[in-house]
């Protein structure tokens, strides 16, 4: 094959696998097998490495491998903005009043489900796909092209030729609840912590540094607006089918209406079959159909007024509840969580939901037997949020927590200033045993992955490591072959662990990688209480070693930023046991760093001295802000005081942190703000 005849192959071969992937991902209309397809795959990935020539649309793309340390920051060509939200149809009714007075034409509504995902901007250029950019603050937000490419249901080039020449189309990036479970319980086997729901599992693959990672997440997109200065049609819902024929994933359920009774009509029947969907929404999106009236009626600062999200309470069911347990985590909070009778909810059967505490419990009046109203909201695990005493059993008999721990019989402890009970039983609790070798795996702190919650149990259970300088004495031939099957207890999930040969083979390489984990993150695994990670960032800035920490006075401790007199004094109660110290020395011996202090790149003096506060949702993930703060000479803690320089303020800011900004008068600092403060 000489290289003209190379490159009219991977041309045929770019062109043949861009429509097996459109009628695999976007038509659900497979026209050859998973072999074949890996076949060509391959075939296409050695004539491209061979030759070197790929077409921009290659489907070798969709695989992966880019890194991007640090995501571009691009402004937005038309911005991004949120919708204003109804909750009742008396609500709905004033938002077409309002609209009907902005023009003299008539006009129909077009509406979309409101997918509970993840939203981005896809650009255009003569039918190639050249950047996608997420939401961020709607006036500018990061360029995510890499990872975006993964995502196989959006096209890399158009199918037809009567597309404009430049345009942009909006859509919602998200993930299934089959792809999710899945994927979830990957993370689970791996030992990392689950995400709570689809949404912040998508948000966070969209921001993978290596776009080869985010290629092995089951991600899906569905597009929803159209934006160009030639756009085919006056008509929204006509250029959303144009966008289908081009090749774009369009949902099937669009529905345009002339009046607002059929409106109506959708909401409604959308309410109750949302269920059957095999995805999350959490309402209705109503828009005017016709662009012409959409400019007519224009836009307030934040958001269009021809369009409206109609947003569904979260689904709440009733059932019966038969039992309660009571689990112990990892510093001894004991947590109730009821046992209830099977009950469809948001598209999953529900057995378990939390209680909470003993304040939860009283307040609710909850009693075994009780007919209880059930709601899942955004996290994993359902709560319980009113009980129906008119169905009450007379003898039913009110709900008393525990005096003992369920799993050691140890004593339980409450507060005066906390609302939880825990066991003081640290030493011998086997949940709190189990929970602090996960904390020290875990990936902010020792980042030991491969073995997960369910090894960790296994491990214990038999023996081989009961605190985690026992994980440096772990020999392969301990680990090969052991299994044991577990059912979840607030999911009802089995599932079963095995140690096989490639298991072992990367617990043994993560174990011994960990020890070249900076000083700072082995002392946030330690799990000493209060020490969380911006405290032991701190603490190491200061002392630098553990030999110096462990021989520090109260005094000195006191006068490091963020440790106060709680802080110091259980570092003292930790030091002061023997135990302890024999377990820092043996993880000195294995090998396990306990010196030094990790640099951060620095950019410019432009925070020097300033201490400052992450709260609230931003652009960028949490901890790539509290980088940007410590490149640019600040220091980051974790709570406000009258020494805090400012607050980074995010969207979603705590009203407690808020307040207690405000009445310490500790000036807020927007995002846009903090980037112009670091040039």
């Amino acid at each position: 094959m000489d290289k003209n005849e190379a490159i009219a192959r991977i041309e045929h071969l770019t062109e043949q696998l861009n429509i097996h992937n459109h009628n695999y991902y976007a038509l659900d209309n497979p026209q050859i097998t998973d072999l074949d397809f890996d076949m060509l795959l391959e075939e296409l990935k050695f004539l491209e490495l061979q030759w070197n020539y790929r077409l921009p649309d290659s489907p070798t793309q969709r695989v992966g491998g880019q890194i991007n340390k640090q995501f571009q920051s691009v402004i937005h060509t038309y911005p991004m903005l949120s919708l204003d939200n109804t909750y009742s149809i008396e609500e709905l009714g004033e938002f077409h009043t309002r609209i009907s007075k902005l023009t003299e034409s008539e006009f129909q509504y077009v509406c979309e489900l409101k997918y509970d995902g993840v939203a981005i901007g896809l650009r255009y250029e003569n039918g190639l796909l050249v950047r996608a950019v997420t939401r961020g603050d709607g006036i500018q937000g990061d360029d995510v092209t890499d990872n975006i490419k993964t995502i196989r249901t959006i096209p890399l080039r158009l199918s037809g030729n009567d597309y404009p020449a430049e345009f942009e189309i909006r859509g919602e990036v998200i993930m299934n609840r089959k792809g999710f479970e899945k994927f979830n319980d990957k993370r689970i086997e791996s030992g990392e912590q689950p995400f709570a729901n689809p949404r912040n599992a998508t948000s966070g693959s969209l921001k993978l540094q290596d776009s080869s990672e985010t290629a092995k997440r089951p991600l899906d997109c569905y597009l929803y607006l159209l934006l160009s200065d030639q756009l085919p049609s006056d008509s929204h819902y006509e250029n959303l089918q144009k966008a289908a024929e081009w090749g774009f994933k369009i949902s099937p359920h669009i529905k345009r209406y002339s009046g607002l009774d059929e409106v109506e009509a959708f909401i409604h029947s959308w309410e109750k079959r949302r269920v059957e969907l095999d995805f999350d929404i959490d309402g209705i999106v109503i828009k005017v159909d016709s662009i012409n009236r959409q400019e007519e009626m224009g836009y307030t600062a934040k958001s269009p007024r021809w369009a409206v999200a109609y947003k569904y309470k979260p689904e709440q069911g009733c059932t019966q509840l038969l039992s309660v347990d009571f689990y112990v985590g990892r510093t001894g909070v004991v947590t109730p969580v009821a046992n209830l009778k099977p009950v469809h909810l948001s598209g999953s059967v529900v057995r378990r939901a939390s209680l909470h505490n003993a304040d939860i419990i009283a307040k609710l009046d909850v009693r075994i037997g009780d007919s209880v109203y059930v709601e899942k909201g955004g996290e994993i695990i359902p709560k319980i949020i009113g009980v129906d005493t008119s169905k009450r059993d007379l003898f039913a008999e009110e709900l008393q927590f525990l005096e003992n721990c369920p799993e050691c019989g140890t004593k339980l402890i409450r507060s005066e200033t906390e609302a939880q009970h825990y066991c003081p039983n640290d030493k011998a609790c086997p949940p709190q045993m189990k929970g602090k070798i996960e904390h020290f795996i875990s990936r902010k702190a020792m980042n030991i992955m491969s073995i997960g919650i369910e090894k960790v149990d296994l491990l214990y259970e038999r023996g081989l490591v009961r605190n985690v300088a026992d994980l440096y004495d772990l020999k392969p031939e301990q680990l090969l072959g052991l299994d044991k099957t577990f059912v979840d207890p607030l999911t009802g999930k089995k599932r079963t662990v095995t140690f096989q040969k490639k298991t072992v083979q990367n617990i043994v390489e993560n174990i011994e990688n960990s020890k070249q984990v900076p000083f700072a993150r082995v002392l946030f695994g330690l799990g000493i209480r209060y020490v969380g990670e911006t405290v032991a960032t701190n603490i190491v800035e200061e002392c630098h070693s553990m030999g110096r920490l462990m021989n520090m006075t109260f005094e000195e401790l006191t006068t490091i930023a963020e440790v106060g007199d709680k802080v110091a004094q259980s570092i003292i109660d930790y030091f002061a046991d023997a135990d302890n110290v024999k377990l820092i020395e043996r993880l000195m011996t294995a090998g396990v760093k306990m010196e030094g202090v990790e640099k951060v790149e620095k950019l410019s003096n432009a925070l020097e001295n300033k201490l400052v506060v992450i709260s609230g949702v931003f652009s960028k993930s949490r901890d790539e802000m509290k980088v940007l703060v410590e490149q640019h000479g600040g220091k980051m803690v974790s709570s406000i005081s009258k020494n805090t320089s400012f607050v980074l303020a995010g969207e979603n800011m705590g009203p407690v942190k808020m307040k207690r900004a405000r009445d310490l008068g500790v000036d807020l600092v927007s995002e846009e703000d903090f980037m112009e403060m670091i040039g």
